[in-house]
């Protein structure tokens, strides 16, 4: 079965990446759950996830301050690979979906998990994080610069992440446009890649369409400054 799980991108648990299950509800609350965050803006129970007709879904429980999906509040929503949740102070992003992700034949090999430090929950880093993702076993992808300052070099993931900027990471793109921490291409499994945006100046774009977390496919565009990049996922 493929794997869900919510990231918090912001707040004082910044880092921490929590595991979703379709058989155990996961409950966010300032005084009970299974997520607690120490934050007057949120409630005792705040919120929870619950697995619903294949979808993960998630239900405000009467919180104060309210749940936000996407910049909307909520009552009971359905989450998307990518979906923004925010409660409090605290913002979060689901990544995968039972019903997007294709399962692998090995779970071991299909899928790049965390840490165990992450696992257990004990993490409280950000890039960190980032920068040590186990790759898949067999998995191989690099980035081909179409156009920019740096057409036609390639650049391989080395590990379970691909940082982009100006002039340092595994992807050191010399266009003048691209922030020196621009972005991140993450390796959760063999089909669970995202880009993120890391707050750039001019912004990240996934074919074609500036975002801030986006699922990505082989053979997708990534735009940063002047620079386009392809996805390409399999022997060089």
């Amino acid at each position: 079965m493929a794997r869900a799980f919510l990231r918090v991108v912001g707040g004082p648990k910044q880092g921490l990446t929590i595991p979703l299950r379709e058989d155990q509800p996961l409950l966010i609350g300032r005084v009970r759950g299974d997520v607690r965050l120490d934050d007057v803006l949120v409630s005792g129970a705040h919120c929870r996830v619950v697995f619903r007709n294949g979808h993960f879904v998630l239900q405000d429980l009467g919180s104060t301050n309210g749940t936000m999906v996407d910049g909307r509040r909520i009552q009971d929503v359905v989450l998307r690979p990518g979906s923004e949740i925010v409660v409090g102070t605290t913002k979060l992003l689901l990544f995968g979906n039972e019903d997007e992700v294709e399962p692998s034949a090995n779970a071991e090999d299909g899928v790049a998990w965390l840490l165990d430090e992450e696992l257990s929950g004990s993490s409280d880093h950000s890039d960190g994080l980032a920068q040590t993702l186990r790759i898949p076993a067999g998995f191989e992808a690099r980035v081909k610069v179409l156009a920019g300052p740096d057409k036609g070099k390639e650049y391989p993931f080395p590990r379970g992440s691909l940082a982009i900027g100006r002039g340092q990471g595994e992807v050191p793109l010399s266009d003048a446009e691209v922030s020196r921490r621009h972005a991140y291409v993450e390796v959760f499994g063999a089909s669970m890649l995202f880009l993120r945006d890391l707050g750039s100046t001019n912004g990240t774009y996934h074919n074609g369409r500036r975002v801030q977390v986006a699922r990505l496919h082989a053979g997708d565009t990534l735009g940063v400054g002047k620079t386009v990049m392809k996805l390409l996922i399999g022997p060089a």
